[in-house]
């Protein structure tokens, strides 16, 4: 019976949504996270009567034919990539970005990652780094003697220094944007890496057209929005277990035939 095999590529995707759905609000915490929509599509058609072919002789056409579909599976894992709330801390290096962009990051291998958790700190160069140790990218690096950070909005980072009445500029934060911000290859620790789908990142001063600002003292919450996952949680096991009904109801079905005399 179809109905047994349709049935399990039902279950299988709604598996695979409350995946989905647990790893949004496993990560409800988690800087910078974007949470996921599991998207699917159905299976190829039998035909059993295929629409528009000549019932008979005389050149009449079938409107509408008989179709039986196979099941569903999934098409794709999407990342909404909408705002999440800022958050203040009492970290002056900790930096959001209000808008579009992500921060440039370099990893060990020299290959550039994008993040949007802008939880930083000094390197033991005074570097400005990852928590994981990785250098945001221009490499900004803050005097020893500094007592005081100041980041603006266009990413411009300024030390106040004993001794000197104006501030020192001692670099400028560089965000990259994406056509595809979905194609993103996501690599775990809050890193992304570009990928064909992605297209190529474009780079530019926060604040400018096209990019979003730099808030200093501040990070970017997940945009997991709890209520919602909550219903989407519920609905995905009341279709898990109509799915597991199909499958029982099928099950008596064949049983009946096999106790037939």
């Amino acid at each position: 019976m179809r109905s047994l095999d349709i049935a399990g590529t039902g279950m299988l995707a709604q598996q695979t949504n409350v995946e989905v759905i647990s790893n949004n609000i496993a990560n409800m915490t988690t800087t910078g996270f974007k949470r996921r929509r599991a998207e699917f599509q159905d299976l190829i058609y039998q035909n059993l009567r295929r629409v528009g072919s000549n019932s008979s002789d005389t050149g009449s056409v079938v409107p509408a034919g008989a179709q039986v579909g196979l099941g569903v599976k999934t098409a794709a894992i999407y990342r909404i990539n909408e705002q999440g709330n800022l958050q203040q801390t009492s970290n002056s290096l900790d930096m959001a970005v209000r808008g579009n962009g992500y921060f440039q990051v370099t990893l060990p291998s020299g290959e550039t990652a994008y993040t949007r958790d802008g939880t930083f700190s000094l390197s033991p160069d005074g570097q400005i780094v990852t928590a994981d140790g990785y250098l945001v990218q221009p490499g900004i690096a803050i005097p020893s003697n500094a007592t005081n950070v100041t980041i603006n909005a266009a990413g411009q980072v300024q030390v106040s220094i004993d001794g000197q009445t104006a501030p020192s500029t001692v670099g400028q934060i560089q965000l990259a944007a994406f056509p595809n911000d979905a194609g993103l290859d996501a690599q775990g620790d809050n890193l992304f890496l570009q990928s064909a789908a992605s297209g190529n990142p474009v780079t530019g001063t926060p604040a400018s057209p096209g990019f979003g600002s730099v808030l200093q003292g501040f990070v970017e919450s997940s945009n997991t929005n709890v209520v919602s996952e909550i219903t989407n949680l519920i609905t995905a096991q009341r279709a898990y277990e109509m799915n597991s009904r199909v499958i029982t109801t099928s099950d008596q079905m064949l049983s009946t035939l096999t106790n037939l005399r």
